[in-house]
């Protein structure tokens, strides 16, 4: 799990709130995209979302940014297969290999088993809709 303490959201201390967010600007080599899978209408609890940015230079991948949603308490960066896609070609292949070296140590609760292989499908299904010349 994320963290030694995933009930553990913030570190808000009480009567404090979070009136902003900066982020830093785009790169703009860089593709990104999110993708929620459901069982139900659009405002049905993700079984799995993966939010994923590929920085490419000609068919390699030189920069990856993922995170996971639904497979744990929280948002999991999926820095396994940040670094096994890194110096690699951008292929199905190489994608499912990421998503498997991610997914490795995976160990889901009764009844969620089936998350395992739909974070698998859905985190190589995001990068190759990156990677096929347009913005999804």
């Amino acid at each position: 799990l994320p963290e030694d303490r995933p009930d553990i959201e913030t570190v808000l201390e009480p009567g404090e709130l979070i009136t902003a967010v900066q982020l830093p600007p785009p790169n703009p080599a860089e593709r990104s995209t999110y993708r929620k899978v459901r069982d139900r209408s659009s405002y049905a609890f993700a079984l799995v979302s993966v939010a994923a940015a590929l920085e490419l230079e000609r068919d390699a991948v030189v920069g990856a940014r993922l995170a996971l949603g639904g497979v744990a308490p929280k948002p999991w960066r999926a820095r396994r297969a940040e670094e096994a896609l890194r110096g690699q070609r951008a292929t199905e292949a190489n994608f499912l290999a990421a998503a498997d070296a991610e997914l490795a140590d995976a160990r889901p609760l009764a009844g969620n088993a089936f998350k395992v292989e739909l974070a698998r499908r859905t985190l190589a299904a995001v990068l190759g809709q990156l990677t096929e010349g347009g913005r999804p």
